[in-house]
């Protein structure tokens, strides 16, 4: 199959979250799987190197109108020779950042992300390449599935073509007014309940209104979605694309993350050699400047969001601190949320550290360093910090929803086969809880809690068994009929 991969981000040329990670390894093993793949990004200025990366092409979206919108197609390779086409438009992505500057977004994101979602089809034309398959990722290429039936619904050159897109998130959706997509003129006045919010056009509505399939990053997650409690105000629109949503787990890069081989660590080790891990917790309780000791490390790297379960964690952090405890954080985000952890660690400074940067060396040694790893997310599509953890000896502690519950097998279920620990309810007090549970079975129960360390460092996610359900679900969207 010919497939392109649109993503507004792509691990080794930029990122800021797990979106990246997958617009890199997916479209990595397709093509080691014999598919001709390319993968669709903007070209931000501030990518390293990116005025190096030769130019392949020119084109424009509404040629010889007062809409014209000229751009140049840059093409560099990555994993497994991966060839990845970055769209240069000054006007859209010679900026500071990404996404937004001081946690606040770019005003005209709708116009940045909506020509995203139609210069990748236009690249197609303009580079010779007819995809089978468009893989359209979240919001930012929401928009492309809409394009590809209206604009081009007549098309030989898009004839067989088909769009799948994966929500990563829902709980982003770019919702914007429909003057930031005057450069589609062919979608800019297309009005329907199931597309809009208000008077304003929802990009998420559109790719899972118009996509001939939909995937979220977990079973759990494509579930939720379909229940007014999860599906982050657009219950109806997946609920009437019921048949065509399904779940598939993101795999794990194990080359990056893997404890025996691990650059970033000083003491590796692996599943035979799991009586090492503590002298690399020695090691960080040392560079950190925490008393050396045995106490449990309760780990934690993540964005500072209510999503995350940041405030249902600051609440009970102090009381737990009482106990013989040490817990390493790393994040930044809310500002009010990183302030809050900075004087909770001024007050208890032999027992709590907290550093607001992402620093990935430091993320690789809290998980190998932490005996426990905190995720008590509100919600979690798929997460990988679990899988990580797992794969460290680390034993993940999360709340029961979306991929969480996919991937850690709660102990307190399952004694034979548990990886993990669970708590189910949002709030303070079920997790402060879980936290104790886990604590009193650090310290009575040592061998046990070594075999729950191996459980987890035998579990797998691999990319190879996410990729086959892909190709398959490829397989189902081509077998669909044309849509007019």
């Amino acid at each position: 199959m010919n497939i392109i991969f649109i993503s507004s981000e792509v691990a080794d040329i930029i990122k800021t979250g797990g979106l990246s990670d997958v617009a890199k390894a997916l479209p990595a093993h397709l093509k080691a799987n014999g598919h001709d793949v390319r993968v669709i990004m903007p070209c931000y200025s501030i990518i390293k190197g990116v005025e190096n990366f030769p130019v392949i092409g020119h084109s424009s979206l509404n040629p010889g109108t007062d809409r014209q919108i000229d751009y140049t197609i840059r093409s560099t390779k990555i994993a497994n020779d991966l060839e990845v086409w970055l769209l240069e438009c000054p006007r859209y992505y010679n900026r500071t950042s990404i996404y937004g500057d001081n946690n606040q977004a770019y005003w005209d994101n709708g116009e940045r992300y909506g020509f995203l979602a139609a210069a990748a089809l236009d690249a197609c034309k303009a580079m010779n390449f007819c995809p089978d398959i468009v893989h359209c990722n979240d919001w930012h290429a929401g928009l492309t599935p809409m394009i590809l039936r209206i604009k081009y619904g007549g098309d030989k050159f898009f004839d067989k073509t088909r769009s799948i897109i994966t929500v990563h998130n829902g709980a982003f959706q770019g919702v914007f007014d429909r003057s930031q997509i005057y450069m589609i003129p062919e979608i800019c006045q297309v009005y329907n309940d199931m597309i809009s919010q208000g008077t304003y056009i929802n990009f998420l509505k559109c790719g899972v209104f118009y996509a001939d399939k939909i995937t979220a990053v977990s079973p759990g997650y494509a579930n939720e979605l379909t229940t007014y409690l999860g599906g982050h105000g657009m219950t109806v629109n997946f609920q009437s694309r019921a048949a065509d949503l399904v779940g598939i787990i993101n795999g794990c890069d194990y080359t990056d993350w893997d404890p025996s081989t691990d650059k970033y660590l000083k003491i590796q080790y692996d599943i035979t050699t799991l009586e090492e891990k503590i002298l690399g917790k020695y090691l960080l309780q040392k560079d950190l400047g925490l008393p050396m000791c045995d106490d449990p490390i309760y780990g934690m790297v993540a964005r500072l969001t209510d999503q995350k379960g940041v405030g249902i964690l600051i609440p009970i952090l102090e009381q737990f601190l009482r106990h013989r405890v040490q817990i390493i954080i790393e994040g930044t985000g809310d500002p009010n949320l990183e302030k809050q952890m900075h004087e909770i660690a001024a007050r208890h400074p032999d027992k709590m550290i907290f550093r607001s940067v992402y620093d990935n060396a430091l993320a690789h040694q809290i998980e190998a360093a932490s005996d426990f790893f905190l995720m008590p997310s509100i919600f979690e599509p798929c997460g990988l910090n679990q899988m990580y953890s797992l794969a460290y000896g680390t034993l993940p502690i999360v709340r029961g929803v979306g991929g969480l519950r996919d991937t850690v097998t709660n102990y307190d279920d399952n004694h034979e086969q548990g990886n993990g620990f669970i708590f189910w309810d949002p709030n303070p007090e079920e997790l402060l809880s879980c936290l104790r549970r886990t604590l009193i079975f650090y310290l009575e129960d040592p061998v046990e809690m070594q075999r729950i360390r191996q459980n987890a460092m035998r579990v797998r996610f691999n990319w190879d068994e996410s990729c086959k359900k892909y190709e398959d679900l490829y397989k189902e969207a081509l077998a669909k009929p044309k849509w007019w």
